[in-house]
């Protein structure tokens, strides 16, 4: 029996591309590409659906493996699509930041930093519960099952070998930015005015007591009111940014 194995460089050329993709947007992805997250699961998870995805899409790569420019180029715009798809998910991670930001700020406790889990770096104690919270309900409400969509979708979106247009890229991640730090703010709108009508209360307050150390008595009372408030409002802000993040997800995943 004679076994044909023609087909095993293309073959393999077309996974490695499918494996560009795919693991460029594990690598940002929220909740699979944080720093917590092993680098061998997440390698493991990228094999896998790269796998997975091969026989859906290995026909979209037209390969002539004889010149090699054509491949790298196509290797070039696997990991630009990659990118672009993990970068446009982890940016609306950041509405938790802005508002972790904000509320820590309002609270008093805005000098209060510790190391982010999910990124390896230093932040304000809120944004990293707030951040924590977010990639928890990620998973918790399915939500990682439109990121497989959008890997799906995203054949549609932009096929291989086609131009990719970078002003629309542009306009996606701007639009996903200022959506972002819009979000982040209507999180954080209740301790705002929080803050602004207790920061009246204190100054009215020491106008009438000068003798009273204002600030002994209202850093307490402030962390201790914020927190009370960020209990309260803690399940509707949390319901604001999964669904901004669903409907970011949606339109990376529109065939799905």
């Amino acid at each position: 029996m004679r076994v044909d194995v023609s087909l095993l460089p293309a073959l393999a050329a077309a996974y490695l591309l499918i494996f560009a993709r795919i693991g460029t947007m594990i690598m940002l992805l929220p909740g699979f590409g944080e720093m917590s997250v092993p680098v061998r699961m997440r390698l493991a998870v990228a094999l896998l659906l790269t796998a997975i995805f091969l026989p859906l899409h290995r026909e979209a790569y037209a390969i002539d493996l004889r010149a090699y420019g054509p491949v790298l180029l196509m290797l070039g715009q696997e990991l630009l699509v990659g990118a672009l798809l993990g970068m446009t998910a982890r940016l609306t991670i950041s509405a938790l930041n802005v508002a972790g930001a904000v509320i820590a700020q309002q609270m008093g406790l805005g000098f209060v930093t510790a190391i982010d889990p999910t990124q390896g770096q230093q932040n304000v104690i809120v944004g990293n519960f707030l951040t924590v919270l977010g990639v928890t309900l990620i998973f918790a409400t399915d939500l990682h099952h439109l990121v497989i969509a959008a890997l799906n979708d995203s054949y549609r979106l932009f096929a291989p070998g086609e131009l990719i247009l970078f002003g629309d890229i542009a306009a996606l991640i701007t639009r996903t930015v200022s959506a972002a730090f819009r979000v982040g703010i209507q999180l954080s709108a209740p301790f705002l005015v929080f803050g602004l009508l207790f920061n009246i209360g204190l100054g009215v307050l020491s106008r009438l007591m000068p003798q009273m150390q204002v600030f002994f008595v209202g850093m307490p009372l402030s962390i201790l009111l914020g927190f009370v408030i960020l209990f309260m409002v803690i399940g509707m802000m949390m319901g604001t940014f999964t669904e901004f993040l669903a409907q970011v997800l949606r339109q990376l995943a529109p065939y799905s």
